[in-house]
């Protein structure tokens, strides 16, 4: 990850702060900026082109952002990072912001691999404990890992909860070792 995407994502999330801009809002048209760059090899031909004048850059920024109908301070962050350089970097700058948002929002990501594919109901239960070990609402994301044997682990940033039967048997063959 480049070194300076956090830094810009926090500016931007000062800013949205500040301008009491809706936080939701300002991060999809980040995405939809985001998305359009991404899908047309023209624009960011003429968006990255250092020979390209800024001033021709900033109309093409203007037409895009009124056609997404784009907040006015998404569209001068799009054109600061323009200015930096740092376009090449966009999506980079977009996950940490999310990451920020989320922070300031209460949200924590958690990432909860099971032995089993979980069903609806299952989720929502395991969902309901894990925001009460964040302490707030989280965002899951799943995965399986049939080595578990059966459980799950719950990654919650740098904080795993070790809910197997693999990690079970672990201890309990170091117990019987030791014993």
């Amino acid at each position: 990850m480049a070194v300076f995407a956090p830094r810009y994502a926090h500016a931007f999330a000062e800013v949205v702060a500040s301008k009491r801009l809706d936080v939701v809002a300002a991060q999809q048209q980040l995405r939809d900026f985001a998305g359009t760059l991404a899908g047309s090899s023209d624009l960011h031909e003429v968006l990255l082109n250092p020979s390209i004048a800024e001033e021709q850059k900033l109309k093409v920024l203007d037409a895009i952002a009124s056609r997404i109908g784009m907040f006015r301070e998404v569209r001068n962050f799009i054109a600061v990072i323009m200015d930096h350089h740092r376009l090449a970097a966009l999506d980079e700058i977009l996950a940490e912001y999310a990451l920020v948002a989320d922070e300031g929002s209460g949200i924590a990501e958690a990432e909860i691999t099971s032995a089993l594919p979980l069903n609806e109901a299952d989720r929502a239960a395991l969902e309901a404990q894990v925001a009460k070990l964040a302490g707030g609402r989280v965002r899951a994301s799943y995965h399986q890992d049939s080595s578990l044997l059966g459980g799950a682990v719950v990654r919650i940033g740098s904080t795993v909860y070790d809910g197997s039967v693999r990690a079970q048997l672990q201890q309990l063959k170091e117990r019987l070792i030791s014993a």
